[in-house]
């Protein structure tokens, strides 16, 4: 019986670690084929992101120009109320 467990199981063993180097194989062909058709997907996507960078560009300039024109009006406006307000305060020390 001894005799016998001290062959058969190292064959058991060898046949067992061949069946994982087997199943490991084709788990990394799989993975490398799943890798390889994300890799696709990401391009393509990076490719339509990059036709979209033109309009991103106008939007960009668009919102520049609308806030320098913004903050012109903004200031012009709150430096006609300081010297309307400067003035009555002036206007008021005189009294």
């Amino acid at each position: 019986m001894v005799e016998f467990l001290q062959v058969f199981l190292p064959i058991i063993i060898y046949i067992l670690l061949i069946i994982i180097l087997i199943v490991g194989i084709i788990l990394g062909i799989k993975s490398i084929r799943t890798i390889n058709k994300v890799e696709k997907v990401v391009d393509d996507v990076n490719d339509k992101v990059k036709s979209l960078d033109g309009f991103f560009g106008i939007i960009d300039f668009t919102t520049d120009k609308i806030v320098s024109i913004t903050d012109r009006v903004v200031d012009g406006v709150s430096n006609i109320f300081g010297k309307i307000f400067k003035k009555r305060k002036i206007g008021k020390d005189e009294e």
